[in-house]
């Protein structure tokens, strides 16, 4: 057997620690169950920790983390914790630091789970969002002027550099090949408008276009993006987008998908470590409570093993969440489940198990 894959485990603010805890069980018998081994490493960084120390992500976990095969994410957030502090300060360093450039969310709805769209089904929403990680309004550029006087001008620049987006491009591209379902990969953007950057950003698309003959291009406005994501879902396959529109439209998605209890998503360096989180926040009213929902958290570790390459494995999880979703849980709102958030988790742990016989 190959050595085992090292984890870093940050299971954040408030339920944060109880679906990372649900999503770790889910690793562990997919590990038995499809013959591989896992290593975690924990960081208790977050809220906590830095109401007690003033630490936010202190170097030597982020050199830390910087080394193992995954990063597998909790939520961050505190009550007691002025709002951007701890995103600033611990996701987007993750993401920045880290060279995440892509951010992966795949919206697919589940039997079982109601969707708040009018007569669509699973066959109608599934498709993915791929949003560049690194780069427009969330590089923090730009400032003030005549702060706090009547005269107050206040700046925030995007930036986009050729490089950032052309790899983010060309990834989707590539993932919506190896996806090969429609493939169709929409470009969405604000031309319109934002007549400096979309300009850059479509030139890129349909120059890197020329290279997969086989991928159908398309282009929508971000407000008809939204549009269409409500109307028509089953219209996207793959969309490909900037950081802010991407992060706008992926809370959309997570609705029509039925939910942020079933929305997971990964923080991709194609070439280095990647980060997988379940979408929702940390729920602080909830802490202790076991009535969150884990399988967020359970399918960002199903696409934590895809990335490692653990596709297999991957696939028994994801499996495991469509027979629980379908036959057992009456309700992905928390409290609503029939179930406490560890007997979710135990119900696909015994799905893995027994779908390979183990």
């Amino acid at each position: 057997m190959s050595r085992p894959y090292h984890i870093a485990v940050i299971p954040g603010d408030g339920t944060g620690p109880e679906v990372v805890a649900e999503g770790i069980k889910t690793l562990d018998a997919a590990a038995e169950t499809y013959g591989f081994k896992l290593q975690y490493s924990t960081y208790s960084i977050g809220g906590e920790h830095y109401l007690k120390t003033g630490e936010i992500l202190p170097d030597s976990v982020l050199a830390n983390v910087s080394q193992a095969d995954a990063i597998f994410l909790g939520a961050v957030g505190h009550p007691d914790v002025k709002p951007g502090v701890l995103e600033k300060g611990i996701l987007l360093k993750l993401r920045f630091e880290l060279d995440q450039y892509i951010n992966l969310r795949p919206v697919k709805l589940y039997e079982g789970v109601a969707t708040p769209l009018k007569n669509k089904t699973p066959a109608d929403i599934d498709f993915v969002v791929i949003r560049e990680n690194s780069e427009g309004l969330y590089t923090g550029s730009g400032g003030y002027l005549k702060r706090g006087t009547p005269d107050e001008v206040a700046i925030q620049e995007s930036i986009n550099t050729r490089k950032g987006v052309e790899r983010c491009i060309r990834y989707a591209f590539e993932y919506c090949r190896k996806r090969n379902r429609a493939k169709k990969l929409t470009l969405c953007g604000k031309t319109n408008v934002l007549t400096y950057a979309f300009d850059l950003w479509e030139r890129t698309f349909y120059e890197v276009a020329k290279e997969f003959p086989d991928i159908q291009t398309d282009y929508a406005h971000v407000d008809a993006t939204c549009m269409w994501m409500v109307k028509n879902p089953e219209r996207f396959d793959v969309i490909v987008t900037d950081n802010m529109f991407g992060d706008i439209i992926t809370d959309l998605g997570a609705m029509i998908q039925g939910g942020m209890g079933v929305a997971a998503g990964g923080n991709i360096n194609p070439s280095g470590v990647s980060m997988f989180e379940p979408i929702g926040g940390s729920a602080p009213r909830y802490t202790g409570k076991q009535m969150i929902n884990p399988i967020a958290a359970i399918l960002a570790a199903q696409l934590l093993l895809e990335n490692i390459g653990e596709t297999r494995a991957a696939a028994g999880i994801e499996n495991a969440v469509m027979k629980a979703l379908r036959d057992d849980i009456q309700d992905v709102s928390a409290g609503k489940m029939g179930y406490t958030t560890g007997q979710v988790g135990d119900l696909i742990v015994n799905y893995i198990r027994n779908s390979a016989g183990v």
